[in-house]
């Protein structure tokens, strides 16, 4: 039952837990700590040069520019960012906002029941959390705002994930993990009352089924009819499983050894999977039309969902982590070692006009929109009130996890975007305009693409169908999505570094296969976090199923979900404008609103919790007040305007009245048809969104003035119960948690010896 609360009483609640005399500290000192962070010369050197550099990365960036700009200042600008931002910003949000205490039991260890709560390693949650968070968003949005200019998304992804994106994800996952794991719409509802908490949690049921369709429709683009990518990715499942045995009952708590195990196990899916592609058995075998891939996405998203978290998900995300973070950093490195010139302008014609050729809108808002994950999203709100908070060992481990994780997200879309500045204009326009454009042709997009009046050397069938044959491919033209755009990129670095011409039909693919892997993690992660909202929302009314453990509930939830993002992927697959082009606009503006409700949800929690909290609250304020003006006015951009090419309904009755003229100029009769369909999805849900945005957003403002009046308000917290487990805040841990380490080490040999012995 929740107490009133008075100023300051989240922070003192826990400060009269009594630690077991039985075991040693289950955390360090905040003398201990301040030792640790005390300032020193070399340190001080140290942030000055990383501060001096980032500086002079930005100069480059946004003063001093030419003709081209060295691609090694969006490098050095984002990572001088990320460190300040991680060692300075975030301690801010820790030590005012947060507060956690590790004398305090997270849920994992509280509710420990071997499915949805169970203490894992800090370093395999960051893995699992950040490929859950890391799907379409930080590959596919930044590639399709590359139109609009270097500069813009640039400044956006960089700046926007310290002030915005990383802020999100820490206070969400640190106020759902002292809650017990709650989802956001949960949350909302405890603290915003009846209107708000419903608003939000409706809002959250429909957004998260068309995010969850568009991650999955983006894994199915990369690997239809791929099947060196549809083996390699396939793989990753077995592995997965072997590695959440392997470290459950073979070798408990052995991290770093399952850790190469699976790392090499990898390796070998990836490179036996282009040995496969190339034999009979395995082209007929693995060789599948994206309609088949969609339907086995749609199974594994329901078998992964009700599995234990600790079998599959878990291990698997940790698993595609290696993957992940390991060719982001392998493409930085090329990129500092080759230095490619971007040519692209800081700001195109098309970032002025609002009309280019892969999708319309103005640059406010639009281009906040289209990057969407790399800089902020309200998916990582549900991933952040999940999964994770359900698995995190000690509070201090939130930052490390929560901003930390955003932040290696978004150095993930600043490479992205690299890689989409660094291949020819022309190239870029010609693979990412639509069909209807380009006519499917090297012929038709080389006459559109010198249409549009860019600078450099004109485009010609000659460099189309080159650059096609030099990556494996039939044809590179319309090849819309983002995720073909980027392999490119990624392989034109890469072979400059390593291999040469001769590599990049491997680079490409490879870079294919690491997309797909990418993206199918947030989707087993989002579809789990679906069935917890499910749960949640009908437990309102049937108690029964918010008991995690009721697995009729569990299995019935998980398929309503599953049913409802299978659905608009199966509609985005067959449709024949292609399911980006027609559902990644609303996946961007649907992404945001979600963000700003997430963020007035965190504001109304702070402002309840005291007034030495009110004056810190503008770091919540300020990213919420950006995001919400962004997305509503995208959203009402999409509703009411009278451009075809930018508002769904005016669309909607463009072809509308071609086909009640029988105007056969704007396509086929089934083309006319899907966009009639589709525009009028997207523009009813629209409507929907930010409607139950507005209202969440207004709620939490009542809710926030209310408070800071009256100096509280409830504290909605779980009861504060002393930890008896300990574990280190970071990714490394400092002289005191060593020791404690060394402490604790006995305890834990024996804990493991225990699970070992149960497992046989």
């Amino acid at each position: 039952m929740s107490t009133p609360s008075r100023p300051g009483a989240a922070a003192t609640g826990a400060s009269a837990l009594a630690p077991d005399p039985a075991l040693p500290p289950t955390a360090v000192t905040p003398e201990q700590e301040a030792s640790t962070s005390r300032w020193t010369w070399p340190k001080i050197v140290l942030w000055i040069a990383i501060a001096l550099l980032g500086g002079l990365a930005w100069v480059m960036l946004a003063i001093v520019r030419g003709e081209t700009v060295n691609a090694i200042w969006f490098v050095f600008a984002a990572v001088c960012t990320y460190l300040i931002g991680y060692r300075f910003y975030s301690k801010v949000i820790e030590r005012y906002i947060t507060r956690p205490d590790d004398r305090r039991a997270t849920p994992a260890e509280v509710r420990s029941d071997g499915k949805d709560y169970v203490p894992t390693d800090r370093r395999v949650l960051y893995g699992h959390h950040f490929a859950a968070i890391a799907g379409a968003g930080p590959l596919v949005g930044p590639v399709l705002a590359a139109q609009m200019g270097y500069l813009p998304g640039t400044i956006w992804i960089i700046v926007g994930v310290v002030l915005a994106g990383a802020v999100q994800d820490y206070t969400v996952l640190f106020f759902s993990m002292r809650r017990g794991g709650r989802t956001i719409g949960q949350m909302a509802r405890q603290e915003l009352g009846k209107i708000g908490g419903t608003a939000a949690i409706i809002a959250s049921l429909l957004i998260m089924l068309i995010i969850v369709a568009i991650l999955a429709l983006v894994v199915v683009n990369a690997l239809g009819e791929s099947p060196w990518g549809v083996f390699s990715v396939s793989m990753t499942i077995p592995i997965a499983l072997f590695m959440g045995v392997y470290l459950r009952y073979l070798r408990p708590g052995r991290v770093t050894e399952v850790s190469i195990i699976g790392f090499v196990l990898l390796m070998a899916a990836i490179i036996g999977g282009g040995w496969v592609a190339s034999t009979e058995w395995g082209y007929a075998l693995f060789h599948l039309d994206k309609t088949t891939i969609a339907w086995g996405i749609i199974i594994y998203g329901f078998v992964a969902a009700i599995l234990p978290v600790w079998l599959l998900l878990a291990p698997r995300d940790y698993l595609s982590t290696f993957m992940k973070i390991g060719v982001i950093v392998m493409l930085a490195a090329a990129i500092v070692l080759v230095r490619p010139e971007i040519t692209v302008p800081a700001i195109t014609v098309f970032g002025q006009n609002g009309m280019g050729p892969v999708f319309a809108g103005p640059l406010f808002p639009f281009l906040f929109v289209t990057i969407a994950c790399g800089a902020l999203s309200g998916f990582h709100a549900l991933i952040a009130s999940g999964t994770t908070p359900k698995l995190i060992e000690k509070e201090k481990q939130t930052r490390f996890i929560g901003y930390g994780g955003m932040l290696m997200e978004s150095f993930v879309a600043i490479m992205a975007l690299v890689a989409a500045l660094s291949i020819d204009q022309g190239i870029y326009f010609a693979m990412n305009s639509p069909v209807a454009l380009t006519g499917g042709t090297a012929e038709g997009a080389v006459a559109f693409v010198n249409s549009l009046g860019l600078t450099g050397t004109p485009l010609t069938p000659d460099i189309l169908t080159g650059t096609a044959a030099a990556v494996g491919e039939e044809s590179i033209v319309s090849r819309t999505g983002g995720a073909p755009t980027l392999a490119l990129g990624l392989a034109h670095v890469m072979q400059q570094a390593l291999g040469g011409q001769a590599m990049m039909a491997f680079w490409y693919h490879f870079a294919i296969m690491f997309e797909a892997l990418f993206i199918l993690t947030a989707v087993d992660a989002g579809t789990r976090v679906a069935r917890f909202m499910l749960q949640d929302s009908i437990g309102a009314w049937v108690p029964r199923f918010r008991d995690v453990s009721w697995r009729p509930g569990v299995w019935i939830c998980t398929a309503i979900m599953v049913a409802g993002w299978g659905y608009i992927l199966i509609l985005g697959v067959t449709d024949p404008l292609g399911g980006i082009n027609t559902f990644f606009p609303l996946f961007g503006i649907a992404n945001q609103l979600l963000a700003a409700i997430a963020l007035a949800v965190v504001m109304a929690i702070v402002a309840r919790r005291g007034r030495s909290y009110v004056k810190w609250l503008w770091i919540v304020a300020l990213p919420l007040a950006f995001t919400a003006v962004v997305t509503i006015t995208a959203s009402l951009y999409k509703i009411f305007s009278p451009v075809p090419a930018i508002g769904y309904w005016a669309n909607n009755a463009k072809y509308r009245a071609a086909q009640a003229a029988g105007d056969g100029s704007l396509g086929r009769p089934e083309v006319v048809d899907a966009v009639i369909r589709n525009t009028a999805v997207q523009g009813t849900l629209s409507i929907i969104f930010v409607t139950l945005a507005v209202v969440v957003i207004a709620t939490a403002v009542v809710v926030t003035v209310k408070a800071i009046r009256a100096g509280g308000g409830e504290d909605t917290e779980d009861p504060a119960v002393p930890s008896r487990r300990f574990a280190p805040a970071g990714f490394l841990p400092t002289a005191p948690e060593r020791e404690l380490e060394k402490q604790w080490e006995p305890l834990l040999a024996e804990e493991r010896a225990q699970l070992a012995r149960r497992g046989h």
